[in-house]
């Protein structure tokens, strides 16, 4: 197959969208007829069918939807090829994106970044930071979407490789008035007769949870499902149900939500980090400083802190058994 131009391929989405040659005529101020001849060479060069004329406009055929959802993205990757070379121009001389978890930009991602950015000699750096789910960051890295991703260290990152990064502490969040609250720390299973809310199944620490769970021949009683921690920590400070959630971004929400903070003392809620990449490649180099730089944060451990746990209204007594390896 010969090679797709891209002006046709602009041509193309453009009849697509608007569903006739004639409009898109009008508008890019050009002649039906070389419209028409491009698209039937590109037709050629395809080797399918993508419209059917009709009297007042065109069909698309169903080779033509598949290659529509192919040039959209196609299309997008060259005008961000467009848009970065401009910026070199402008001399911005790096352009890194960093996918992450919600967990990984809240146990410090967003500050490191920031202080990166605020060195003067990364001043024509510019990082785009993507928030998705573990599974979500590593595919954005393996596909090439994204030259940077950090996440929890469990994740699967088979082909790439890694750097470590920060380590956090998973800890219980309720309200300040329920049972668990007066706690100085709790095992996962001691919050197991609780209704929880919890990011999606594909979330990292979903799964590890209802794995505990598991273990321990429990469930996990899910009540509410949310897609982020804001969201999570309204429903606990409504009292609906608790959460499991890294501890330092339960602090940052502790005092003005009138939350309780009860670290968790199961081994596997001490968790590391981990900035993943391509290995089959060199990274560009504004993209291995900003690896380097987040690297350098990997000896950073967060020091004891009021966790805001108050003595309870009522208490029950809790359960020490061991909590799942």
């Amino acid at each position: 197959m010969r090679d797709v131009d891209l002006t046709s391929l602009r041509l193309f989405v453009r009849v697509c969208e608007a569903g006739s040659i004639t409009r898109v005529a009008e508008h890019a101020n050009l002649v039906g007829s070389a419209i028409s001849k491009r698209l039937a060479a590109l037709e050629d060069t395809l080797g399918q069918r993508l419209f059917v004329r009709r009297r007042r406009g065109v069909e698309v055929t169903a080779a033509g939807q598949a290659l529509l959802l192919r040039a959209h993205a196609i299309l997008a990757q060259c005008e961000g090829i467009e848009r970065d070379m401009l910026e070199h121009a402008a001399g911005v001389r790096g352009h890194v994106r960093v996918a992450a978890t919600a967990s990984a930009i809240a146990v410090g991602l967003a500050d490191d970044v920031a202080r990166f950015l605020r060195d003067p000699a990364h001043r024509h750096i510019r990082i785009e930071l993507e928030e998705a789910l573990s599974p979500d960051v590593v595919r954005l890295v393996r596909e090439g979407m994204a030259p940077l991703g950090v996440c929890w260290d469990a994740a699967d990152f088979q082909g790439l490789a890694t750097r470590p990064y920060r380590s956090d502490q998973l800890a219980v969040v309720t309200a300040r008035d329920h049972p668990l609250a007066g706690a100085p720390q709790l095992h996962f299973l001691d919050t197991l007769d609780e209704e929880h809310v919890c990011m999606p199944a594909a979330a990292a620490v979903t799964a590890v949870l209802r794995r505990a769970a598991a273990q321990a021949g429990r469930l996990l009683v899910q009540r509410v499902t949310v897609s982020n921690l804001d969201s999570m920590l309204r429903v606990v400070q409504a009292g609906l149900a608790i959460s499991v959630v890294p501890l330092e971004a339960a602090l940052a929400y502790a005092e003005a939500r009138q939350l309780a903070v009860v670290p968790l003392a199961d081994a596997w809620a001490q968790r590391r980090f981990a900035v993943c990449l391509r290995e089959e490649q060199p990274l560009p180099a504004a993209a291995e400083l900003v690896a380097e730089w987040l690297s350098s944060e990997a000896s950073t451990s967060a020091a004891p802190v009021d966790t805001g746990a108050v003595p309870p209204r009522r208490r029950r007594r809790i359960s020490r058994s061991p909590g799942p390896d």
